[in-house]
């Protein structure tokens, strides 16, 4: 009897497991028409012709991550920008330049994004962007000094996760920029609204296979980014990434249960643009408030997803809540 239930057992996963590889290899990336997604052209003129430059910070595994300083002044908080998927820190020069004095501001050009050359590539694990930001938290800090994280888009949904990870007590308080909460978030529109490209076929199936622990194929693409042609043509120098593996696409998004890490969420300020394409701007207080009730919700009349960066109501708000700190 024993005998047969553990017959029945393997058998049942291997079938599992056999269904979970044909759905990986069901879906492969498809070439993107670079048309029809998000307007970066405002993005690409906000950065002037003397951004950043570029620093190193050594992160535990000796990766040199890529970043741009800020200068701040004596008792202001650090300030951590994560940039958007497919971008990188360069989307935040002109709020960076904008903050100077009120906080020492800190952008990262996060694992696999940046203009570095040899410093893209991708995560070596799932939660390896968590890890790297507790790095860079941890080299640049001062001593005593209060902590704020803000992300935008994707970096705003990799600011939850940090939230509601084991990093979380780094973090006295967040920004979150029409931030992404999760595919089936109220949040979200489909395709982010032409944004994305995902392959969810592969996706389930590397889902399943993690579930049993195997993450052979973590590295293939499911999710590719619809990059507008002036931004991969390298206008300005500026270099795009156009797909995520599964274990970077992970790595980048709050976890399933994304209302667990919301919840954990420190004292947050988030803004959207009322015209935002890829999220529904007027979800995220009803969504985000039944499960926390330390977040500020604006929404921005005429302010669209990218917009919302650069905007001087966006300054104006973010300088408000560093003087809380």
């Amino acid at each position: 009897m024993i005998l047969t239930i553990l017959k029945r057992v393997v058998i049942s996963v291997v079938i599992t497991l056999l269904v979970a590889v044909a759905l990986v290899f069901s879906q492969s990336p498809r070439k993107m028409a670079g048309e029809g997604g998000l307007d970066f052209t405002r993005q690409l003129e906000s950065v002037g012709d003397a951004p950043a430059p570029l620093q190193s910070v050594p992160m535990r595994d000796g990766y040199a991550l890529q970043v741009r300083t800020y200068g701040g002044a004596d008792d202001v908080p650090l300030l951590v920008l994560v940039h958007g998927s497919g971008w990188h820190g360069l989307q935040f020069d002109n709020l960076g330049k904008a903050l100077q004095g009120k906080a020492d501001i800190i952008v990262p050009d996060l694992r696999g994004h940046g203009t570095a050359p040899g410093r893209r590539g991708d995560v070596d694990y799932i939660g390896q962007l968590e890890d790297d930001l507790a790095d860079l938290i941890t080299a640049v800090a001062k001593p005593d000094q209060k902590v704020v994280m803000a992300g935008h888009s994707s970096g705003g949904g990799l600011v939850v996760r940090f939230a509601g990870g084991q990093h979380a007590e780094m973090i006295d308080g967040a920004v979150l920029l029409a931030p992404f909460l999760k595919h089936n978030a109220p949040t979200t529109r489909q395709d982010s609204g032409g944004w994305t490209q995902v392959l969810m076929r592969r996706i389930i199936g590397l889902s399943i296979l993690n579930t049993f622990r195997i993450t052979a194929l973590n590295h293939l693409p499911i999710i590719q980014l619809n990059m507008p042609k002036v931004v991969l043509e390298g206008t300005l120098g500026h270099t795009a990434t156009t797909s995520y593996s599964y274990r970077l696409n992970e790595s980048y998004a709050p976890r399933s249960a994304y209302l667990d890490d919301i919840a954990a969420l420190p004292p947050f300020v988030l803004l959207a643009g009322k015209t935002d394409e890829a999220f529904y701007a007027e979800q995220y207080a009803p969504t985000m408030a039944a499960v926390t009730d330390k977040g500020r919700y604006e929404l921005m009349t005429g302010a669209t997803h990218l917009d919302i960066v650069d905007d001087p109501r966006t300054k104006a708000i973010i300088e408000g809540f560093l003087n809380e700190f």
